[in-house]
C-alpha cells in the first residue's frame, strides 16, 4: 500500500534550502509503487498543527518545481516552533492523528539543530507507539555546527557570500590611503565561528584584508585587541576586522552585552547584536580614528548572487538520499556528509543517529585557529574552499533571476 510524503523547512532560510526541498520533491515522484502524494507541511511543524499543507509534488507538471530547486529562501515558510519535551504531551497524539488521516508514512524535516531535536522526538514517540512512520531529518544551516556531519548544506554558499562581500568592504577601504582607518565587519555565528572564519578567503595575499579574524572559540581580550589593531594599523593604514557576532571575553560574558542588554529568542538562544558597533567605539574612543561597522545580518543567509555549485548539488543529493533512506526502513536517522577527501574533492553520502546529533554545536577545531586567537590557519582553507567552488547560472526572464513564489 502507497503511503505519502510530508516535508517541511525549519529555521532561518538559506540559499540552498530549496535545493533539499527539490530532491526530496523530486525523488519522492520516482517511487509511484511505494509514495503517493508528496505533500509540504505550510511554516514547518507549527503550520502543520493548524492543518496548513499543499500538495507540492503537482508542481511537477508545471515548470515551478524546476525554478524551487534554484529558489534562495524557504520555499515552504518557516517556523522556529520546539515541540515539548515531555512526549506525554498531547501535542503529539494530535500530530499522528493528523499523520494518520493524511496517510503520511514518511517525514522529512530539513532545518538545523533544533529540527533534529524534532525530528528525534517525533521518532522516540513514533517508536513508544509502534508507529511505523519514518522521520528522516536533513541538514541545513549556514552556521555549519551540526555534529556528526562535516559540513551542512547552506555553509558553503554563506561563507562564498562572507568572502565576496568583504573582498568587496576591504576594496572599498582602500580608497583612501592617506589616513588611517578601521572596517569592522560584523558575521553571524552565536557560538562557532564557521561564516566569520570564511572572510579569510577574500584575502589576495599574506598580510591582505582583513588582518584581524576573531571567533567565539577563543576568548576575546579588548586590551589585546586594541594593541593589535594598533600594530596593525602601521602596515595596514585601511585596516579591515572580522568578527563573530559571539564573541565573548574569558568570563564568558558576550562583547555586545557591554553595550546592551540582549533577549532570548524561543529557544531560549540569547538574540546577539552590536559587537561590532561596540568595537566600532572602543576603537574611535582609544584610538582616535575612522572607524566604522558594517553588520551583514541576514544578507548572508540565502543570498543566491554567489550561489556554489557544490553546495547546491550537494544539498539537492541530501534530500534525494533522505528518501532512499527511509525507502530502506531506517527513521529516527539524519543525512551527513563524509569527506573522503579535499584535494581533489571528494564526497560520500551517510546516515547518523539523530539523537547523538539534536542539541549540540560543532565548533572549528582550536588547532584551525592562531594560538594568538586573532587569525585562521591553512588547514581551515583547505576545508572550506571546495565548498564554494562553481557557479550557478538562474533561470532568467528579460534578464531578472526567476524565482518560484507560493500563492
Amino acid at each position: 500500500m502507497c503511503k505519502n510524503i510530508i516535508v517541511g523547512q525549519s529555521g532561518g532560510p538559506t540559499a540552498v534550502i530549496n535545493g533539499s526541498l527539490y530532491g526530496v520533491v523530486s525523488e519522492g515522484l520516482k517511487h509511484p509503487d511505494k509514495i503517493g502524494h508528496v505533500y509540504g507541511m505550510i511554516n514547518g511543524i507549527e503550520g502543520f498543527l493548524h492543518g496548513h499543507m499543499m500538495d507540492i509534488g503537482a508542481l511537477a507538471a508545471t515548470n515551478e518545481l524546476e525554478l524551487i530547486r534554484t529558489t534562495p529562501g524557504a520555499y515552504l515558510g518557516s517556523c522556529r516552533y520546539k515541540l515539548p519535551e515531555d512526549l506525554s504531551d498531547p501535542v503529539y497524539p494530535q500530530l499522528f492523528r493528523i499523520f494518520e488521516e493524511q496517510e503520511i508514512g514518511y517525514f522529512f524535516y530539513i532545518g538545523g539543530n533544533d529540527s533534529m531535536d524534532t525530528v528525534s522526538k517525533l521518532s522516540r514517540y513514533a517508536a513508544q507507539i509502534e508507529s511505523p512512520i519514518r522521520f528522516i531529518g536533513v541538514p541545513k544551516t549556514i552556521d555549519n555546527d551540526l555534529v556528526e556531519t562535516d559540513h551542512t548544506p547552506g555553509y558553503g554558499s554563506a561563507a562564498k557570500y562572507v568572502a565576496t562581500t568583504v573582498r568587496e568592504i576591504a576594496a572599498d577601504a582602500t580608497v583612501y590611503d592617506n589616513k588611517q582607518s578601521v572596517t569592522i565587519v560584523e558575521i553571524m555565528g552565536r557560538h562557532a565561528g564557521w561564516l566569520a572564519a570564511a572572510s579569510i578567503l577574500a584575502r589576495k595575499y599574506e598580510g591582505d584584508n582583513p588582518v584581524l579574524i576573531y571567533l567565539p572559540e577563543v576568548a576575546f581580550d579588548q586590551e589585546e585587541f586594541i594593541q593589535k589593531v594598533e600594530t596593525a594599523l602601521k602596515d595596514t593604514p585601511n585596516l579591515v576586522v572580522c568578527i563573530s557576532e559571539g564573541i565573548r571575553d574569558k568570563d564568558g560574558t558576550f562583547i555586545c552585552e557591554y553595550s546592551s542588554e540582549v533577549g532570548t529568542d524561543t529557544f531560549g538562544h540569547k538574540m546577539l547584536t552590536g559587537s561590532g558597533k561596540y568595537l566600532e567605539n572602543l576603537v574611535k574612543e582609544r584610538l582616535g580614528i575612522k572607524v566604522r561597522s558594517i553588520e551583514l545580518n541576514v544578507c548572508q543567509r540565502c543570498s543566491c548572487a554567489h550561489l556554489s555549485r557544490v553546495d547546491l548539488d550537494e544539498s539537492e543529493n541530501a534530500g534525494i538520499y533522505a528518501v532512499l533512506t527511509a525507502l530502506s526502513g531506517e527513521t529516527g536517522k539524519m543525512i551527513n556528509f563524509i569527506r573522503n577527501k579535499s584535494v581533489p574533492y571528494e564526497l560520500t553520502y551517510g546516515t547518523a543517529d539523530v539523537n547523538l546529533i539534536c542539541n549540540q554545536e560543532k565548533t572549528i577545531p582550536l588547532n584551525w585557529i592562531t594560538n594568538d586567537g586573532s587569525d585562521i590557519s591553512s588547514e581551515f582553507i583547505d576545508y572550506v574552499r571546495p565548498l564554494t567552488q562553481g557557479y550557478v547560472e538562474l533561470p532568467t526572464k528579460n534578464g531578472i533571476p526567476l524565482f518560484a513564489y507560493r500563492k
